[in-house]
């Protein structure tokens, strides 16, 4: 279900309601992708701006042009909160803080100005950035992935913890083995290289010399090697546990009382059964039609 938030009172609200947080009609439809395509210019422009040549030679055109997207998304933030019946509720929401992280950075540097302040100006631009992120209102699927890292939180939570107590021992052996000239210098640091390891990245930073801690390397890298699908199995089964929750209903049939049918199911699968309780059954209905315009088998035939 899509719990979008309700519109306001009166005619034009709810018209521009329909537009903004909707997408079922031609209008809605524009505006997302008019939206989706100032979201990425917007975030071109910090990418570009970055660089230090292109900054050098086009600093007061990427000025103007990040003012250009920050009001036009002012406005655009002010517009939804004008069509809503809570506007509040939808500040404190997750999109609600991404529009307000997208547009105070550039309103807030007009209260910073001076050298004193360029560390944070800079902190400010980069968080732009942040525009992104609401690129995942217009995918409708993002829905099931979240649901999907909230059921397997708890297991991949466990997974994790697992993983840094192995990793912990690993470390400690690690660091009682290895000189300290071979940079083993504290557990933290050995952590460091164990983590390394067991996700074979292998920085090669930080190498055991002795046969023993190279052993102990092999067995480290192994041990990723055997464990490092198990989040990837856990997420990919609530995945699909979202994906087939989402496409099938619990409404029961009133026939046989089966109730794991697909949403765009009219019959029951088991025995047939309208499964529409509130409309009568049109195969029945066609049934009544065809019997009553059959003649009687008893009448007399015509002369």
């Amino acid at each position: 279900m899509n719990h979008l938030p309700k519109p306001g009172g009166g005619t034009l609200r709810t018209r521009v309601f329909q537009i903004i947080f909707e997408s079922d009609t031609l209008p809605a439809k524009g505006f997302d992708i008019a939206l989706i395509l100032a979201i990425l210019g917007s975030v071109l422009v910090v990418m570009l701006d970055s660089v230090p040549a292109y900054h050098a030679a086009h600093a007061p055109l990427f000025h103007w042009v990040e003012w250009g997207f920050t009001i036009a998304f002012t406005v655009e933030l002010a517009v939804r909160l004008y069509c809503l019946e809570r506007p509040l509720q939808y500040l404190r929401s997750f999109y609600g803080v991404i529009d307000l992280v997208a547009i105070l950075p550039t309103w807030l540097t007009l209260l910073l100005p001076g050298a004193q302040t360029l560390v944070m100006v800079r902190v400010l631009r980069v968080l732009r950035i942040f525009r992104v992120l609401r690129l995942m209102e217009f995918v409708g699927e993002g829905r099931l992935l979240v649901d999907a890292l909230k059921r397997s939180g708890h297991q991949i939570f466990l997974f994790l913890f697992t993983v840094f107590m192995l990793v912990t021992i690993f470390a400690a052996v690690v660091y009682l083995i290895e000189p300290a000239e071979a940079g083993f210098t504290s557990i933290p640091t050995a952590i460091y290289w164990a983590i390394v390891t067991l996700t074979t990245v292998g920085y090669g930073d930080i190498v055991p010399v002795t046969p023993l801690g190279q052993a102990i390397s092999v067995m480290v890298m192994l041990t990723g090697y055997s464990i490092i699908a198990v989040p990837t199995g856990i997420f990919s089964a609530e995945v699909i546990r979202s994906i087939r929750a989402d496409r099938y209903s619990d409404e029961a049939c009133p026939g046989c009382g089966h109730d794991h049918h697909e949403r765009r199911a009219r019959y029951c699968l088991k025995c047939g059964t309208w499964l529409d309780e509130d409309t009568p059954d049109p195969r029945l209905a066609k049934e009544r039609e065809d019997e009553e315009e059959e003649p009687d088998g008893d009448a007399p035939p015509p002369a």
